[in-house]
């Protein structure tokens, strides 16, 4: 349980440090929000589904994780499932690869301190 903690604190620094110095990251960050925000609305519109259903639905679409306990029934809710999934998907790969690239960067970091 503590390792879990650890790591969120260590995630929090990371998007911290993003978003404070990183205009890609602030980028993807904002176009991440956004699908999320625009797929959740959809969802809640068109397949009535509640907000945190619909907000699940997206992030589980997004990360690829996909459990099946819900699926969009309506023509419409299919279509932009689709549209959604390679939208949504390429930007959370970009985000993740840039939480790993400042991870990376962060930690060269300190070890040229170290050797200084």
């Amino acid at each position: 349980m503590i390792a879990f903690f650890v790591n969120i604190f260590r995630l929090s620094k990371i998007l911290y440090k993003g978003v404070k110095h990183d205009q890609e990251f602030r980028f993807l960050l904002f176009t991440i929000l956004l699908l999320l925000i625009g797929a959740t609305l959809f969802y809640n519109q068109t397949e009535h589904w509640n907000i945190l259903d619909a907000l699940y639905f997206s992030v589980m679409t997004m990360s690829t994780v996909g459990y099946g306990d819900l699926t969009p029934t309506t023509t419409m809710g299919k279509i932009f499932t689709m549209i959604y999934s390679f939208m949504a998907i390429g930007s959370f790969v970009a985000f993740t690869a840039k939480i790993v690239t400042i991870m990376f960067y962060n930690k060269r970091k300190k070890k040229e301190k170290a050797a200084h």
